[in-house]
C-alpha cells in the first residue's frame, strides 16, 4: 500500500478532511465553528467537496486524511468493490437518519389518483402508491419511471430500493435508478430529468420549497435511527496519528452532543447555510434540522428526530449497521464473491478505536462507549425483521433481489 501525501503529516496536528453540502455535515463543521478542534489540541481544516466520487477518490489517494462519508463506503474499498484501493476504517459515525424520498410534483398527483388512500399517508404507505403508478405505466407502454440516488453504495440507494420491493417494485427491472451528485439532484427533480429522490437533507426541502418536489418519506420513518454518515479514515493516517485520531473522535462526538440540544439547531442553520458549507437558505435548513418539513403527504414525524447526532448512541460504529449495510450489498448484486460478513464489519466499523478515544472521559458525554455491537433483531421497512447475527436468513426472506443471487455461495459459519 503506497503512502497518501498526507499520511507522514503526524507532526503537525492538523486534519485535511472532505465534505458534502448537507445537512448531516453539521458534526465536522461545527468542530471547526465552537473551537472543538483547538480546545483537542489539533486543527481541523475543511474541503468542500461536490460529488461522493471526489470524496472517494481524494480520501483513496490521501489529498483527504479522512471525510464525511456514506456508511456504506469504507466497506465497498475494504471488499474491493467501490474502485478505491486505500484501507478505509469507520471509527465513529456522525449521524442518524437524515435522508428523504421526494418526488416530483407531477408524480405526486399520479399517485393521488392512483392511490389516494396509501397517497395520503406518508413513509412506508407511499411506496403503495408509486407502486400503482408503476403498474399504471406498464399497461399504458409508458417508459419507466426514473429515481434518482446519490451513489451506488449508499444508505439511499439501499434505503430506496428496500421502499421499492416492499410494495412489490423491483428496482433493477420496473424502474431507473440513476446516480446524481446531492447538490445537483433538486435541480434535476425541477428539469424533468427524474421523476423522484432518496437524498440527504435539504435538497428535499428544496424541491418543496419551489414547489416542483413533495417529500413523500423520511429515513425516519422506514427505519428510525438508521445508519447513514460516517467518518471514513485512512486506515494507515489513523495507525499513524493515532492522537490525533483519539481527538478528532472526541470533538466530533462533543459536536454531536452539541448539536442534539434543540436551542443549538437554530444556530447551526445559520452556520451551515453559509456559502463554505451547505449554501441553501437557514429557513430550509431549519426545518431540516428540527423535522418541520414540508410533506406533502400525512407527516408522522417526531420533532428533531428526523436527523439524529448524539441521542440514541448515534456516534457509535455499530457492526449490526455494517452487516445490514453488507447484506444489501449482497442482495442487490453488488458483492458477488463469497467472505465473512461478520468480519469485514468488526475490520472496518471500529468500535475498538471509538472506546479507546472515549475510555477516558466517556461519561461526562453521556456516551455508552462499550455498548454491543449487535442490538439484537431491529425492525425496519414497515413488516422487515433483522437479526445482525443471521444476516443470510434475512436474505433468505428477501423476495425481491438481483436475480442471479446464489446465497448458497455465502453460507458457511454464521456470524
Amino acid at each position: 500500500m503506497s503512502a497518501g501525501v498526507n499520511d507522514l503529516k503526524s507532526q503537525d496536528n492538523e486534519i485535511h478532511a472532505g465534505f458534502i453540502p448537507l445537512t448531516d455535515c453539521a458534526p465536522l463543521v461545527m468542530v471547526r465553528e465552537l473551537g472543538l478542534d483547538r480546545a483537542e489540541g489539533f486543527t481541523l481544516h475543511l474541503h468542500r467537496e461536490v460529488s461522493w466520487a471526489n470524496i472517494r477518490d481524494k480520501v483513496d489517494v490521501g489529498l483527504f486524511d479522512c471525510a464525511h462519508m456514506l456508511a456504506p463506503l469504507p466497506l465497498a474499498a475494504k471488499l474491493g468493490i467501490g474502485r478505491a484501493t486505500a484501507e478505509v476504517i469507520a471509527p465513529v459515525a456522525l449521524s442518524l437518519n437524515g435522508n428523504t424520498i421526494t418526488v416530483s410534483a407531477r408524480l405526486f398527483e399520479d399517485m393521488t389518483e392512483a392511490d389516494p388512500a396509501s397517497a395520503s399517508h406518508s413513509g412506508m404507505a407511499a411506496a403503495r402508491a408509486v407502486a400503482a403508478v408503476v403498474k399504471q405505466r406498464a399497461a399504458q407502454g409508458l417508459p419507466p419511471l426514473t429515481f434518482g440516488i446519490v451513489f451506488p453504495f449508499s444508505c439511499h440507494n439501499y434505503d430506496l430500493r428496500a421502499w421499492l420491493a416492499s410494495a412489490g417494485i423491483d428496482p433493477d427491472n420496473d424502474v431507473n435508478l440513476v446516480v446524481i451528485p446531492p447538490p445537483l439532484i433538486a435541480d434535476s427533480l425541477k428539469a424533468g430529468r427524474v421523476d423522484g429522490f432518496c437524498a440527504g437533507e435539504p435538497w428535499g426541502s428544496v424541491a418543496a420549497a419551489d414547489g416542483t418536489g413533495v417529500i413523500v418519506a423520511t429515513k425516519a420513518q422506514l427505519w428510525r435511527n438508521s445508519p447513514e454518515k460516517v467518518l471514513g479514515v485512512r486506515a494507515l493516517w489513523a495507525e499513524r496519528n493515532a492522537e490525533l485520531m483519539d481527538a478528532l473522535i472526541r470533538a466530533l462526538v462533543r459536536a454531536g452532543q452539541w448539536l442534539d440540544v434543540p436551542g443549538n439547531r437554530i444556530g447551526a442553520a445559520k452556520v451551515l447555510s453559509e456559502a463554505r458549507y451547505v449554501g441553501v437558505s437557514r429557513h430550509q435548513l431549519e426545518k431540516a434540522l428540527t423535522g418541520g418539513l414540508e410533506m406533502g403527504a400525512a407527516p408522522d414525524l417526531v420533532a428533531g428526530d428526523s436527523i439524529v447526532f448524539h441521542r440514541h448512541g448515534a456516534t457509535i460504529p455499530r457492526q449490526a449497521h455494517a452487516i445490514w449495510i453488507l447484506t444489501q450489498m449482497i442482495r442487490w448484486g453488488q458483492a458477488r464473491e463469497p467472505f465473512d460478513i461478520a468480519a469485514i464489519a468488526s475490520q472496518v466499523y471500529r468500535t475498538d478505536i471509538y472506546a479507546r478515544a472515549l475510555a477516558a472521559i466517556g461519561a461526562g458525554l453521556d456516551v455508552a462507549a462499550d455498548q454491543p455491537a449487535t442490538e439484537g433483531v431491529l425492525a425496519l421497512f414497515g413488516s422487515e425483521i433483522f437479526d445482525p447475527s443471521a444476516p443470510l436468513d434475512y436474505l433468505d426472506r428477501c423476495a425481491i433481489r438481483a436475480p442471479a443471487l446464489d446465497l448458497s455461495r455465502f453460507k458457511g459459519p454464521r456470524v
